[in-house]
């Protein structure tokens, strides 16, 4: 069996809506109690550490503040908190949100980026520069959380929780959620893990062998080689198999 064969028998089994379930938690299983991209986005940029962890957090989340004053929202989450987030921190990322959503959607701000140069990169620079500019606040915890500008791809982050939402956002299958249709899936750059990192390489998908945006983007081109339209169909099958430890 060849790589490609091996993963697209993976994901042919792992095109499951149980395949998240408690048994199998990903961030996602909380996302998938809402219908909002807002909701999914502070999802993924909490997915970082320990799954269980992730998930308990994202669990004790009222995200009906949302939709409050931003007095209620700094008493809803004041005791609120995430291994480098103060409560002022998730106070900052659900203030901004909320301001976002009442003059615009995260999708028109996305996509006048994205269309510059059919660019996720700049879909993803302009709403972090969009929450900035709603919200001047800054912390380490806030910028770990929400990231920074990003103009060059070798030596820095791969976006991997950024990517990850935008996977949830575009495509739509068993596993992910395809609110926004304006963006095309054969754009979308992989969101790149450890897990994903370590297998790409052992497959021999990868060569690059430093973990940055390059290497994801790197890693997104070779796997066009096996659908040209739709890359990021392996993301989900890749990284189980690192999670679970079969390759």
């Amino acid at each position: 069996m060849n790589v490609k064969e091996l993963l697209d028998r993976e994901v042919a089994l792992r095109n499951s809506y149980e395949e998240v379930c408690e048994e199998k938690l990903d961030p996602i299983i909380v996302a998938r109690k809402y219908n909002s991209d807002v909701i999914a986005l502070i999802c993924s940029l909490f997915a970082y550490g320990n799954v269980k962890q992730i998930v308990k957090f994202l669990d004790s989340l009222d995200f009906s503040l949302l939709q409050k004053s931003e007095q209620e929202i700094e008493e809803g989450l004041k005791k609120h908190y995430y291994r480098f987030q103060t409560n002022a921190d998730v106070i900052a990322l659900f203030i901004a949100l909320k301001r976002l959503e009442e003059h615009t959607t995260l999708e028109d701000v996305f996509v006048r980026g994205y269309k510059n140069n059919y660019s996720v990169i700049e879909g993803i620079n302009a709403i972090i520069e969009k929450l900035y500019e709603l919200y001047p606040y800054s912390s380490r915890g806030y910028t770990f959380l929400v990231g920074k500008i990003t103009t060059k791809t070798k030596g820095t982050g791969a976006l991997k929780r950024w990517m990850m939402w935008l996977r949830w956002m575009v495509r739509s299958d068993e596993i992910d959620l395809g609110l926004w249709s304006r963006v095309d899936k054969a754009h979308l750059i992989m969101p790149l893990d450890t897990h994903t990192f370590n297998v790409s390489r052992k497959l021999g998908l990868l060569k690059r062998k430093t973990y940055d945006l390059h290497a994801a983007i790197e890693l997104t081109e070779t796997l066009k080689g096996f659908d040209n339209e739709d890359p990021l169909k392996y993301d989900f099958a890749l990284y189980r198999l690192g999670q679970e430890k079969i390759v």
